[in-house]
This record gives C-alpha cells, sequence and structure tokens, in this order.
C-alpha cells in the first residue's frame, strides 16, 4: 500500500512507537561487546520492549524467526540472531528493529563497533554512513522527491569513498512495516515520487567499504557484501511536516 498522510491520532501513537524503539536500542548499546551472542540481544530487546508495552514488528513478518535483526560486518541488513554467532572486539554491529504500537509501526536501525575498532576506515565508515542519514533526512520537506533524498545520501557516502548497496532501499512505514513509496539510497533531484506533509516513511543509508554489490544467504534472510568487505547500515522512521522532518525514533 501508499504509505498515507497519517490523522493525529496515529502520528502521537507513531511518536509512542518511535520513543519504545529508540528505548530499546539504546538498552542495548551497552551489551554488544565481545562474547555476547546476536541471539542474547534479541533476547534482551524483546524483554525491553514486553516491559514498555509494544510488539515486535519483524517477529514472524514474512516468515522472520525472530524480534531483532544482528548483521556483523560483511552481513549488511536481516541477520537472524544465533547464540552461537558471538561479538568479538571490532565488529561493526547492526541493529534493526521494528515496533508496532496500538497497530502503528515504526522502523529504525544503528551500526556501532564492538569494543575498539580494528582499524580508521570502519570508524569512519560508521560516521560517515551516520553522517548520510543525516542529509537524507535534512534534505525531507512537504513536497520533496524520494530523488531528492537518494542524491543527498549518496553524495556523502560516494565523496567519501564508499559503496551505496542498490538493491535494498528504504521505504514507507507506519500501518504496514514496508509500505510504497521505495525510497533508494541514490538518485536525482526532482525524480521519483513526491512525499507530502503528514507521511512518514524510513530512511535506511546502507553503505560498504567495497562494491555495492550483495547477495543472500542460503538462510534466506541475511544479505551480504559480495566481495566481503564491511558494511554499516542506520535508519529512522521520520514524519514528513511542511518544513522538514521530526524524527520520531530518536530519544
Amino acid at each position: 500500500m501508499l504509505t498515507k498522510v497519517k490523522t493525529d491520532s496515529e502520528i502521537r501513537t507513531m511518536r509512542e512507537s518511535g520513543q519504545m524503539l529508540a528505548t530499546v536500542l539504546e538498552t542495548l548499546k551497552p551489551h554488544v561487546k565481545t562474547g555476547v551472542s546476536t541471539k542474547e540481544l534479541a533476547d534482551q530487546a524483546a524483554r525491553e520492549l514486553k516491559k514498555l508495552g509494544g510488539k515486535p514488528a519483524f517477529l514472524g513478518y514474512q516468515g522472520f524467526p525472530d524480534v531483532l535483526c544482528v548483521s556483523i560486518n560483511e552481513e549488511v541488513v536481516h541477520g537472524i540472531p544465533k547464540f552461537q554467532h558471538k561479538i568479538i572486539n571490532g565488529d561493526i554491529v547492526s541493529l534493526d528493529f521494528g515496533v508496532d504500537y496500538l497497530g502503528m509501526i515504526t522502523d529504525s536501525a544503528i551500526s556501532l563497533i564492538a569494543g575498539p575498532a580494528e582499524d580508521k576506515i570502519s570508524e569512519k565508515l560508521v560516521a560517515t554512513t551516520k553522517r548520510a542519514l543525516e542529509a537524507g533526512i535534512d534534505a525531507v520537506r512537504d513536497g520533496v522527491h524520494v530523488g531528492d533524498i537518494g542524491q543527498a545520501i549518496q553524495v556523502v557516502l560516494e565523496e567519501a569513498g564508499f559503496g551505496v548497496v542498490r538493491d535494498l532501499v528504504g521505504h514507507g512505514v507506519g500501518h504496514q512495516l514496508h509500505e510504497e513509496p521505495n525510497v533508494p539510497n541514490y538518485g536525482h533531484n526532482g525524480q521519483g515520487s513526491v512525499l507530502k506533509s503528514g507521511m512518514t516513511i524510513a530512511i535506511e543509508p546502507m553503505s560498504t567499504i567495497g562494491s555495492y554489490e550483495v547477495y543472500t544467504a542460503d538462510d534466506g534472510w541475511t544479505v551480504l557484501v559480495r566481495d566481503g568487505s564491511r558494511s554499516a547500515h542506520f535508519e529512522h522512521t521520520i514524519l514528513i511536516t511542511p518544513t522538514g522532518a521530526e524524527i520520531l525514533t530518536a530519544l
């Protein structure tokens, strides 16, 4: 479905949903460290969200088996949490989470490095991808084209020498986890669907140190960089306003 202009009541509910999501991700940050399994992170996310009164939006979505996506290094997105998958120092860890509160859904992701970074390029990748998300959000206003958002993201990443993943994109969100239109992380100003004040979308740049080409693992979910280089992923759900954007998934 095409993402709709939300009612005042729906917006209030999405704000609450987004605050729950941001709170859960914040509680996970100190646990991204050596020896912690990706499944332990998912289980903690489930416990924290239950306390807050929300429901996990990812669990069971098209068959996804858990509440949280945890993707490490060359895993771009959709990593399935596992007890045997342990984090080690220097890993780039992406946490992607969705919350359903009273039928309104928000979606957000962060990437962080466990312990001390192995190299400066990993630090630069994470910092630049976060800055690309901020640039995409800064491009938003009533009447924005999705191409305006994509170009803003693409410029930041490519000027830093990083690959821009093309097979995965941002999207409308709210009544469903994934709504139209797609919001690519590349494009040209003035092209693509036009977005209106009151709509809600998820902007989510995904970048790589090397090639932007990706493939899906045999588990049917985990998306990896084809050349094995490291990746990073950031995402916010935002409300389009007459003059800009309100970030719904930030504390």
